[in-house]
């Protein structure tokens, strides 16, 4: 690194202020952006040392030939970063986020965004812009679909697996891509649910469940950061300084980059913290943001914030020397073009990819229903009704963010069943688009239901209605479906609900009526095969909840990390919290999900009672499978502090683990925590751990009327030796 120190130091004593500036700056490849005042084409830029590096360049040809410019006719001959979102996949799709966390399992987690990173490495890619790691407790905003979930443990495993995956343990190493935590921070938590709306919260909610999991991607190494387009309390995250800087890069130590999101650092003039681009240059650069993503307000308006005061080249040499640091970690000093292939593309890669994607895709389904175990599907099903607008659509497959995925190669519902059960006759009716427009309709579903032996329901959204910019006032299945779906539970016959979608749905009704409900978000290019292994039996569900699922979106936000309130709900007691109409807990928890198998815990114990500072509190608990079939249990370790200097949630998750056993056999869990992690924030957001009894639960749910329950005494002193 030495030398790589030398190398920086050189090139950041020869560079113009326009070069410094062009490394600091990010292009939208194929757009025309503002250098110096004149218009300035994306091949220029680079020729000319205007662009440090590219976003949105997908042809590895193009690449190469854009970074062969670069490095052999600029005059500094400073190699490009190449951005691209990719999320779940590159050219394979894996589950959306949302959807894999369900899994509740980092190595796979790990793996996916492995293969993600050697797919998109191979195509030239290598900087993404993932993972995002906002915690989302509200389904109505769109990024959710994104997001791991309401939790906060989930979301620190979530990013340090992703970055594990992303970046392996050398960014020099074929196949690794730089990662970045996304959205920093408090996105997640918008007004109303409404994608770009402002954020307000208390200083305690900040740190206390939106920042870990990006403290946990630089404890996991993580390249970069993004600023999130919203503001904290009336200050842009883009122009957040207490945050970047005071909190990310002093106390956290992050020595990587920090990114705008897509025309941000121009956005603080609508937010109205800026009077102009040159007032928005200088916030965004003494806030700590390196690089500016596609406004071009670096490059012309830096210079003249260095003429007013407003920035300082202290600043911009800092940011210049992250960006060429990140630069030489990526080995692309030495190795511009990353040649290292991994043999993904190969037929025999394809399919590994394609086995993992199945995989990954089995274990993110969570079964929420299984009355009468209508599922699997018996030997005796003749005649299936496949029904719905979901049934057969490729593209929603997906997501909302597919990258280079192809939806012709990826496996509906309807390819999956055919395959899994050629004896069977299916009736696939379309019926309606997602969002209500007409194909063969309602008629000629219930006909179809009528004369089978089970029907299957696929409904939800289309790709298109979760995401970015996709926030919904409604959280129920769009256009006609209920009217779809109404008209063929009618019949009476069995029915089996597959719910696709980027978000929870406020479903009660579907599912206290259906036989069984298999919740699948989306589960990318494999998904109709992962579904079709799940209804048959082939494979034995063990997906969980990361989020609840309201009843009605006047309940959001629910979740089930909420604070104790001084009149809790009695059903005696009008004057208690609840509501007139509903009850106050969700339709389904954090959690939440079924097997084909059935667990029982017992015998729960700890090794100590009585726990000191240094101390670790380990749990075990006795699992037994009951059922006739294998199967996975997942189960969580939650705690809760009685009595603090400030209200504690009732719930906190410290630790999940799974177990896989045979039928009929019994196996012994440990989960764990250590005392340090007991810790919280006091009145003055200090950390603390107090001396005193200490509630632990473990359990499958996050429901704590059916969690085990013992306690421990946390001492103030250490163990005795």
């Amino acid at each position: 690194m030495m030398e790589e120190r030398a190398r920086i130091d050189a090139l950041i004593r020869a560079m113009t202020l326009e070069e410094k500036l062009g490394q600091l700056t990010m292009l939208d490849a194929g757009r025309v952006i503002t250098g110096s005042g004149q218009p300035v084409d994306m091949m220029t830029a680079v020729r000319t040392g205007l662009a440090g590096s590219l976003l949105n360049l997908v042809d590895p040809t193009e690449i190469r030939m854009v970074q062969r410019i670069a490095v052999e006719e600029s005059r500094l001959k400073i190699p490009l970063l190449f951005g691209l979102d990719v999320l779940h996949g590159h050219r394979t799709l894996f589950p959306i986020p949302l959807a894999e966390a369900a899994a509740f399992d980092p190595d796979l987690w790990r793996r996916t965004a492995q293969a993600a990173a050697a797919e998109a490495a191979a195509d030239g890619i290598n900087l993404t812009f993932a993972p995002m790691l906002d915690i989302a407790r509200d389904p109505r905003w769109g990024r959710i679909a994104e997001s791991p979930g309401e939790d906060v443990l989930v979301a620190r495993r979530f990013a340090a697996a992703k970055v594990q995956g992303f970046q392996g343990d050398d960014l020099r190493a074929p196949g690794t891509l730089a990662a970045t935590a996304k959205h920093l921070a408090g996105y997640g938590a918008v007004a109303a649910g409404r994608d770009y709306a402002p954020v307000d919260m208390s200083e305690r909610l900040l740190h206390e469940v939106y920042l870990p999991p990006f403290q946990a991607a630089i404890e996991a190494g993580v390249a970069a950061i993004m600023t999130a387009f919203t503001d904290l309390a009336g200050v842009p995250m883009t122009a957040n300084r207490a945050v970047l800087h005071d909190c990310v890069r002093r106390d956290w130590g992050f020595d990587g980059i920090a990114v705008s999101d897509y025309g941000a650092i121009a956005e603080l003039i609508r937010h109205g913290v800026a009077e102009d681009r040159t007032a928005a240059a200088g916030l965004a650069l003494r806030a700590g943001v390196d690089i500016d993503m596609a406004s071009g307000v670096y490059a012309q308006s830096l210079p003249d914030a260095l003429q007013r005061g407003t920035a300082s080249m202290e600043d911009v040499d800092a940011a210049v020397r992250r960006v060429l640091t990140l630069k030489a970690k990526l080995g692309l000093f030495r190795d511009p073009y990353r040649e290292k292939r991994t043999g993904t593309s190969g037929s025999s890669g394809r399919g590994s990819l394609r086995s993992l994607a199945r995989e990954a895709a089995r274990r993110s389904i969570v079964l929420l229903k299984n009355e009468h175990a209508i599922l699997p599907l018996a030997a005796s099903v003749k005649r299936i009704a496949l029904i719905g607008p979901l049934i057969d659509a490729r593209t929603d497959m997906l997501g909302p963010w597919s990258a280079l995925a192809k939806p012709e190669d990826a496996a509906t519902l309807l390819d999956g069943l055919k395959r899994a059960l050629p004896h069977v006759e299916l009736l696939p009716v379309e019926a309606l688009d997602p969002g209500g427009g007409e194909r063969e309709g309602i008629p000629a579903a219930v006909a179809a239901a009528a004369q089978a032996d089970v029907t299957v329901l696929c409904l939800g959204e289309a790709r298109f209605m979760s995401g970015e910019a996709a926030s919904r006032a409604s959280l129920d299945l769009p256009g006609r479906q209920r009217e779809l779906a109404e008209a063929v539970l009618a019949l009476g016959k069995p029915v089996v609900a597959v719910l696709m979608s980027g978000r929870p749905l406020t479903v009660g009704w579907l599912t206290e009526r259906a036989d069984a409900v298999l919740a699948a978000g989306f589960l990318g290019h494999e998904a109709g095969h992962a579904l079709a292994d799940v209804m048959t039996g082939r494979f034995n569900p063990s997906g969980k909840l990361p989020v609840s699922w309201p009843r009605a979106v006047g309940q959001v936000p629910v979740y089930y990390a909420q604070r104790p309130t001084g009149r809790p709900l009695n059903p005696d007691d009008p004057f208690t919290s609840r509501y007139l109409d509903l009850p106050n807990d969700p339709l389904f928890r954090f959690g939440d999900g079924l097997s084909y198998t059935r667990f029982t815990l017992t015998d729960m114990r700890v090794e100590a009672t009585s726990l000191g500072p240094s101390d670790h509190l380990v749990v075990t608990v006795e699992v037994c499978n009951e059922g006739t079939r294998e199967g996975e249990e997942t189960i969580f370790l939650f705690t809760h502090d009685p009595v603090a200097s400030v209200s504690r949630p009732v719930l906190e998750l410290k630790d999940f683990a799974k177990i896989a056993l045979p039928a009929g056999r019994r196996g012994t869990l440990s989960l764990g925590v250590a005392v340090a992690d007991l810790r919280y924030r006091d009145a003055a957001l200090q950390p603390v751990l107090d001396a005193g009894t200490i509630e632990v639960f473990v359990g499958a749910n996050a429901d704590r009327a059916k969690l085990h329950r013992l306690t421990v005494e946390i001492r103030s002193t250490p163990s005795p030796v």
